[in-house]
């Protein structure tokens, strides 16, 4: 009996500090209780908007110059299978306009195989047939064109002689089927060899940008926005 008595003291000291805190740091609901005329002040802060700095509005201009110019292509070859039927293979891939005749600069592994039916997809979601006019296999480069009536964005090719390793890149694509995708990096190396399905490719643009499934035959461009 006489230790529960003897805690009543701190209990009593415990509230009586409670009651202190309370009345002095006293939270906004309790402040508008005793108070309806004023203001609580906000539980949170709104975020303040900050500029944008000068490689962001670098980034976002040559995007918004190259993406119009960046188009999706699938490509659809018949194959056989096991009891000798022919059935339809779909790959997709990227690709760019060069000029505003339609041709359109792309990798050969994207139109690769026996009489592909190609269509191109362009930024503004319309559909085109395409035909190949040229293939370089040994450096998986091909050559196709659309018909359009429609003027068409096309971007312009740099001189990847004068490039430099740190230099900053940014790289367009529909990876995975996602329209538009940008990437950035750098040039990590260059003159690089690399070993493909068709052979050894020889003096490549090594980056660190992310390059995936889908990307391939996308433009890589410069700061200037050139490719």
């Amino acid at each position: 009996m006489s230790r529960r008595f003897g805690l009543r003291p701190l209990w009593l000291a415990a509230l009586l500090v409670a009651a202190f805190v309370l009345g002095t740091t006293s939270p906004d609901w309790l402040r508008l209780a005793r108070d309806p005329d004023s203001s609580p002040a906000p539980f949170w802060t709104e975020a303040q908007s900050t500029s944008l700095t000068q490689e962001e509005r670098s980034n976002i201009d040559i995007y918004n110059r190259a993406s119009p110019a960046t188009v999706n292509i699938t490509s659809t070859v018949l194959k056989r299978g096991w009891f000798f039927e022919m059935y339809p293979v779909e790959e997709s891939g990227s690709g760019f306009l060069m000029d505003e005749e339609g041709r359109i600069l792309t990798n050969y592994h994207v139109i690769k195989g026996d009489a592909p039916q190609l269509e191109v997809t362009l930024a503004d979601e319309s559909r085109h047939k395409a035909e190949v006019l040229a293939t370089d296999e040994a450096n998986d480069l091909a050559l196709i064109r659309i018909d359009s009536d429609q003027p068409l964005k096309h971007l312009t090719l740099g001189d990847s002689d004068n490039l430099e390793v740190g230099q900053k890149v940014l790289a367009i694509g529909n990876p995975f089927g996602l329209e538009g995708t940008l990437t950035t990096g750098v040039i990590s190396s260059l003159g690089r060899s690399i070993r493909s399905r068709d052979g050894v490719l020889e003096d490549m643009i090594q980056t660190d940008a992310a390059i995936n499934p889908g990307n391939s035959g996308g433009p890589l461009l410069d700061s200037s926005g050139n490719v």
